[in-house]
């Protein structure tokens, strides 16, 4: 798919099918994680993908989407403080740069793939990382619900989707 297309058309999905999702699908959206640019390539980023019965027990408790909690496959992406780059002219560490960036191009890919996701980001982080103890050195920035847009009405994108400030308003030449 051309890219512009491909970020024209994407959405964020909240209504999805009960279609199971091909694990190759899963696969290649896991590879893009790994192949996504980071701050002098420290790769600082941590992938999870929350799937077995358990996982999603805890997707029940720590976000208040019910869409979330419907869906089979929900990755979870961070980064690692400790381990990512940290620019010195104002000590801004990388982790949280880093694993935006994987959540983006995994977005994009999964867009790309014909399957929806959207991001997520009202997660109480504190019980997921007391549930999830894997996930306590890093920095959470995204969940994303994985698996096929409903056909039920109004299952595509939400009106602010077509809301665009101006290119004007964004973009600054100097």
């Amino acid at each position: 798919m051309d890219f512009y297309k491909l970020a024209d058309e994407r959405y964020s999905c909240r209504k999805f099918s009960d279609r199971e999702v091909e694990r190759e699908k899963l696969e290649k959206i896991m590879d893009v994680a790994v192949m996504a640019p980071s701050a002098v390539n420290y790769q600082p980023i941590k992938v999870w993908l929350m799937e077995s019965e358990s996982a999603r027990e805890i997707l029940q408790k720590v976000t208040p989407y019910r869409f979330v909690h419907k869906v089979k496959h929900v990755f979870v992406i961070g980064g690692r403080k400790n381990s990512s780059w940290t620019r010195e002219s104002d000590n801004k560490n990388f982790a949280d740069v880093d694993a935006a960036i994987a959540a983006t191009h995994m977005l994009l890919e999964i867009h790309d793939l014909g399957l929806r996701s959207t991001w997520v980001g009202d997660i109480d982080i504190k019980l997921l990382k007391e549930l999830c103890p894997q996930m306590a050195d890093y920095e959470i920035v995204a969940m994303l619900p994985v698996g096929y847009a409903s056909d039920e009405p109004k299952s595509g994108p939400c009106k602010l989707h077509f809301t665009r400030k101006s290119r004007e308003e964004i973009v600054e030449v100097l």
